[in-house]
């Protein structure tokens, strides 16, 4: 989690990415992303670099002519601006300076997205995909293994996706293949699609049900979820046969467990008990 000091400093860059963005075309947004998550990657392989960048020891305005030093030439205005603006605040630590530039660089990846009308596909586009992982394990196996270098992993996710995904949803899949925020690939995954539908105003309810869900049933679980929380949500589905019939929905933190599985589950250990 991070500090108080970097919450703010991030919240300072992410207004100034709001900014431009109101102004900006989604392609030159799209672009000023990559450059930040390529900086972000910069940062990742160079620790002493990190480690300058949020020395206390040295004014703002020094740390950020140390990185517009750095970059300048090999990045666009933009990204240099908001690159800039993030190391001129102060940072508690390397790594959350590291995790506020990488979160930058996605902010601005679905800001591209929602400008181009994009982003509730994109967010569905992750979403199916993870589901994909997650239903074969070999798959699964290797686009997490942390000791096989992510390029060739993300090589190998490109051809899976080429041709069925917008850039964007590719490009945030490389996101989650890094670690994105110190995830697991899957965890990673399902952080974006939060992301994403967070840029859209809304919550994410996670679903798991024995047979998929009819329109009208989902209609009726959206807008039953959307009364408690007070916001509009997005039900993303998963079909799981043996948790035999019922929904399981989670919500953040919430979950509820209406499953026929769950049932049996606890009257068999209230037998056991006897």
């Amino acid at each position: 989690m991070q500090a108080a000091t970097s919450r703010e400093s991030y919240k300072i860059a992410a207004d100034r990415l709001d900014e431009y963005v109101r102004g900006a075309e989604s392609s030159a947004v799209a672009a000023t992303a990559d450059d930040l998550l390529s900086v972000a990657d910069l940062l990742r392989r160079e620790p002493r670099l990190r480690r300058a960048l949020v020395d206390p020891a040295r004014s703002g305005a020094d740390r950020a002519d140390l990185l517009a030093g750095i970059l300048r030439g090999k990045v666009g205005g933009d990204a240099l601006d908001l690159l800039t603006t993030l190391v001129s605040h102060r940072w508690s630590a390397p790594s959350e300076l590291l995790d506020g530039a990488e979160r930058l660089g996605v902010a601005a990846l679905l800001a591209a997205a929602d400008k181009a009308g994009d982003l509730g596909e994109v967010e569905d586009e992750l979403f199916r995909f993870g589901q994909v992982v997650a239903g074969q394990s070999a798959l699964s196996n290797v686009l997490s293994d942390p000791a096989a270098p992510a390029a060739q992993r993300a090589t190998l996710a490109g051809e899976l996706l080429a041709g069925k995904t917008r850039p964007v949803t590719v490009r945030l899949v490389e996101v989650a293949l890094g670690g994105f925020g110190g995830r697991s690939f899957v965890g990673a995954l399902t952080r974006l699609v939060e992301l994403a539908a967070d840029q859209r105003d809304r919550q994410v309810a996670y679903v798991t049900v024995a047979a998929p869900l009819g329109a009208e049933e989902e209609q009726r679980l959206v807008a039953r979820l959307s009364a408690i929380y007070g916001r509009e949500v997005t039900v993303k589905q998963s079909v799981n046969p043996e948790v035999l019939g019922g929904v399981s929905v989670q919500v953040g933190s919430d979950l509820y467990d209406g499953t026929v599985l769950r049932r049996l589950n606890e009257s068999r250990n209230a037998l056991a008990k006897r």
